[in-house]
């Protein structure tokens, strides 16, 4: 019997018909709803490429059930930012040109922004570790840290301001 899922997607909201509530979100999200920012690498979620935010957490969605989606707010690459004002994450990767064949740029992004929203303070070391679990093949990492940095440097600038007048009160 189909099961009807409904969430919000990218500040949207979003519902699937499914006749499997294990069904992996992957699929309702390529296949149903036609994204293409998660992408299907490994199906067994060690890769990274089919990462979402899901209730403000990186989680890998080939391996997660659709059913869990339900009432939750979820959030992918689509949903960052657009061609016309990227979300400063993906700006930061545009100004590194931390980019080569795009096929990790889904899970580091989403995973490097999920992250650092948990932990705006996290060193170097700790984004590292953060980000093992996304597997790129084109060796641009460094590019890529360079460009998660300059996200987090402007993050704390535009904290700054606020905690300032915070303080003040």
């Amino acid at each position: 019997m189909a099961k009807t899922i409904a969430f919000q997607l990218n500040g949207r909201p979003a519902r699937v018909r499914v006749d499997d509530p294990e069904m992996p979100l992957l699929y309702a999200l390529r296949d149903d709803l036609g994204l293409r920012g998660p992408r299907f690498g490994c199906g067994l979620g060690q890769c990274g490429a089919c990462t979402v935010i899901m209730r403000g957490r990186a989680v890998r969605s080939c391996v997660t059930p659709v059913s869990t989606a339900a009432g939750a707010d979820i959030t992918t690459l689509e949903g960052l930012g657009t061609i016309e004002r990227p979300h400063p994450i993906q700006r930061a990767f545009i100004a590194e040109q931390a980019a080569q064949c795009g096929f990790c740029l889904n899970g580091v992004i989403l995973t490097a922004k999920a992250f650092l929203d948990e932990n705006p303070k996290a060193t170097d070391a700790e984004v590292r570790q953060a980000l093992s679990g996304v597997l790129c093949r084109c060796f641009v990492n460094t590019r890529m840290l360079r460009a998660i940095q300059r996200y987090r440097k402007s993050t704390e600038v535009a904290a700054a301001p606020a905690e300032q007048e915070g303080g003040a009160r």
